[in-house]
């Protein structure tokens, strides 16, 4: 074992910091291919010993749920293993040299990585793949809804099945990732001055779960119509056919990587900050990741042990949701997560408007111990409100603290309005697309908010209660804050990401045209709620139809406006012009490192001096150790932790 150890370290050698093992060329499938390989190997071996040998029952199909539970558990370790996972921690783990090579060109988006920009690359690419995939339910829902009666999809399960689809993939593959598993990998070790994340093994196999997850959902309705939504209520799923366990399993992959993120930028925040970057200094946006990793830790757990509960209460089956049971505890257990769940997306968005504001208008932030508060006590409050989601299923006695925590939580909500409205006060903002995005965020979480807080009031919650008003707000409060922050952020960290700039007029028009759209389809969401639409239903009654064609017609608009974005940011990533080093003149650390994945970020440690947001002071943020080293331990201030 021990001349195995050794070859190892002989036969390890880094690059660009990533702690990536170059080896010489040699013939191998490549991962993806493999892995896709293995999967399908062990999918087909384990669900035919299942099925036809260990639980065999006669007039049983080839795939029952119990089958394709452990096949699609086998599938996992097939795929996990063939993108790299034998090689890069099975192996090692035994002592056997690591054998991987890593290509410095664009395949080393297709295996496990060790640099944590390729991680956030791979994280922003499938939760990008995620949004359109969920974009595409959506848009056959709207075609669904353009008339009254039932005639684009065959029937009413098939319909609900997309809103399930559509729901789950947009909640657990984009909402709650794009921000935190994408932008997070890529600059929270930058922001902090650190060459890497603390558990880079941890990130590198946690992005090779999404795509798992996005295709076990969106391949769903293959093994049965399910029709209980992104929701998936017991005891309504014990009735749904097969295609109800692929949710789970879709869910528990997806929940299972936000969690080992939310656990690496958590350690890496904590462990991995530079010398002199103390917690008064950490960046906003590093601020709004530990807030949200924080919730992740400590709520996904709770709806992960939910849907295996679900899931057993399916395949085995146990009574745990039926009369035998109790019918309601899934609905009180799975929104006990439910609204956690919704300022774990909205929350980074926050922090974005925080570290975007400041740098476009070279005015310091307004405020930042108040943006910090907020942030953190959104994060406290947000376990408080979930039951209002189920006023309808409470006597009147309980719903009044439900309800006081709702209209509570608007306090810390609007110290980021605070802060944003504080530092654009009097500055002369760049009317650059991060900064007109951010002000859309802002717009519509307003419109998500202040709807929020009337439907905080039992009274127009019983009312507005399984409407189109409630799709409305949610989709204001979750999408219109989070998507416009995370364009936002595309536009803004572009030149870090690429060393390109994107095209500044192509930019502002489409993200007009979204804005428009957006709020031409979502808007009227409130009115038809008001009318009488109910969700859920693909049939309504004929005065909505007029109504309901012309939201589908902005629906398909606001489709081809995301997509534009995309075409736009792919092309300008290959053919922008070259951006410059810090071409906002940000002072944060990611703008003082080296730009690309395969590159060291920071060759010599930096030591934090003083604050990034006070941009009346024009001295430097940092220096190199040795010439600042006085300078940062001096004046009373106690220096972090180190980079490395």
């Amino acid at each position: 074992m021990s001349s195995h150890v050794g070859n190892a370290k002989r036969q390890f050698v880094t690059s660009g910091g990533s702690g990536e093992a170059v080896l010489p060329d040699r013939r191998m499938t490549p991962p993806v291919v493999r892995g896709i390989l293995w999967a399908a190997i062990a999918f087909i071996l384990v669900n035919t010993l299942v099925s036809q040998v260990l639980d065999r029952q006669a007039y049983d199909p080839f795939i029952t749920k119990v089958s394709v539970t452990f096949a699609w558990t086998a599938a996992l370790c097939g795929w996990l293993l063939g993108v790299g996972g034998w090689e890069m921690l099975v192996k090692p783990h035994f002592g056997y040299p690591l054998v991987w090579r890593t290509p410095a060109d664009w395949r080393r988006y297709f295996m496990l990585s060790l640099d944590h920009k390729v991680v956030g690359i791979q994280y922003l690419a499938t939760s990008a793949a995620g949004l359109f995939i969920a974009g595409f339910a959506a848009m056959m829902m709207r075609a669904e809804l353009m008339q009254a009666r039932l005639w684009f999809f065959p029937n009413m399960s098939a319909y609900l099945s997309a809103v399930g689809i559509h729901g789950t993939i947009m909640m657990f593959a984009f909402g709650t990732v794009v921000l935190v598993g994408g932008f997070g990998n890529y600059l929270i070790p930058l922001m902090l001055g650190a060459n890497g994340s603390a558990f880079p093994r941890v990130s590198a196999i946690s992005v090779w779960l999404l795509p798992v997850g996005i295709a076990t959902v969106a391949l769903s309705p293959l093994l049965g119509m399910w029709t209980t939504g992104w929701r998936a209520y017991a005891p309504l799923s014990g009735q749904d056919p097969s295609g109800i366990v692929f949710y789970y399993l879709g869910v528990f992959a997806m929940t299972v990587s936000s969690l080992l993120v939310a656990v690496n930028l958590t350690a890496t925040i904590i462990f991995k900050r530079a010398a002199g970057l103390t917690w008064n200094r950490i960046p906003m946006y590093a601020w709004g990741i530990l807030a949200v990793s924080l919730l992740n830790i400590i709520w996904l757990p709770e709806i992960q042990m939910t849907f295996i509960l679900s899931l057993l209460n399916n395949i085995v089956p146990f009574p745990l949701f039926s009369q035998v049971g109790t019918p309601l505890t899934y609905m009180e257990i799975f929104w006990l997560f439910g609204h956690p769940e919704v300022y774990i997306i909205v929350v980074p968005a926050f922090a974005i408007w925080q570290e975007i504001l400041p740098v476009m208008g070279q005015k310091t932030l307004f405020a930042r111990q108040w943006g910090v508060l907020g942030l953190v006590f959104v994060m406290l409050f947000s376990g408080l409100v979930w039951a209002h989601h189920m006023f309808t299923n409470m006597r009147n006695s309980q719903m009044l603290p439900f309800s006081f925590f709702t209209e509570m939580i608007s306090i810390p909500t609007g110290f980021a309005y605070l802060v944003a409205l504080g530092t654009m006060w009097k500055a002369r903002m760049r009317p650059k697309a991060p900064t007109v995005l951010v002000l859309m965020s802002m717009f519509n979480f307003l419109i998500g908010g202040v709807t929020g807080v009337l439907l905080a009031d039992p009274v127009i919650n019983l009312q507005a209660h399984d409407t189109f008003f409630i799709v409305g707000h949610f989709h204001y409060t979750i999408i219109g804050a989070m998507l416009f922050s995370a364009l936002a952020a595309v536009y803004y960290w572009m030149p870090r990401l690429c060393g390109r700039m994107y095209s500044e007029t192509w930019a502002n028009l489409l993200s007009v045209w979204v804005f428009i759209a957006f709020n031409a389809v979502f808007g009227q969401f409130f009115l038809l709620g008001l009318r009488g639409m109910n969700r859920w239903v693909p049939v309504y009654p004929a005065y909505l139809q007029n109504m309901n064609f012309e939201v589908s017609i902005f629906a398909f608009l606001l489709g081809i406006g995301f997509l534009l974005h995309l075409i736009h940011v792919v092309w300008m990533w290959n053919h922008g012009e070259p951006a410059g080093t810090n071409p906002w003149q940000g002072k944060t650390l990611e703008w003082h490192s080296a730009s690309g994945p395969g590159q060291t970020n920071f060759a010599v440690a930096p030591i934090v001096l003083r604050g990034f947001y006070n941009y009346a002071d024009r001295r430097p943020v940092l220096a190199s150790r040795g010439a600042g080293e006085r300078e940062a331990t001096g004046g009373g201030a106690t220096p972090g932790p180190t980079a490395e």
